[in-house]
């Protein structure tokens, strides 16, 4: 089981996110408690750099999550819209 943890900016984001987005965010975040940072089952799951990783929550929404390797911590460290993605 890994240690989820999400920074304090996208937990205030969270609320603004549509309650559908919500809902599947609260998804990914259960699989990735359970399985770890690897979520080939997300649409558009890829790798985005060295231990970052990202995939589509729905079309315009996307969440950023990085796991140092061999760690059990996961860091949330995005979740909003595409077009303000930092990748």
């Amino acid at each position: 089981m890994y240690q989820i943890y999400i920074k304090k900016r996208v937990l205030k984001g969270i609320v603004k996110l549509p309650f559908s987005v919500q809902q599947k965010l609260s998804g990914l975040l259960f699989g990735l408690r359970e399985t770890g940072p690897l979520q080939y089952e997300w649409p558009n799951f890829s790798q985005i750099g060295e231990n970052q990783y990202h995939c589509h929550l729905s079309r315009k929404w996307v969440a950023c999550w990085q796991c140092e390797k061999d760690s059990i911590i996961i860091e949330v460290y995005y979740a909003g819209s595409r077009e303000s993605a930092p990748y």
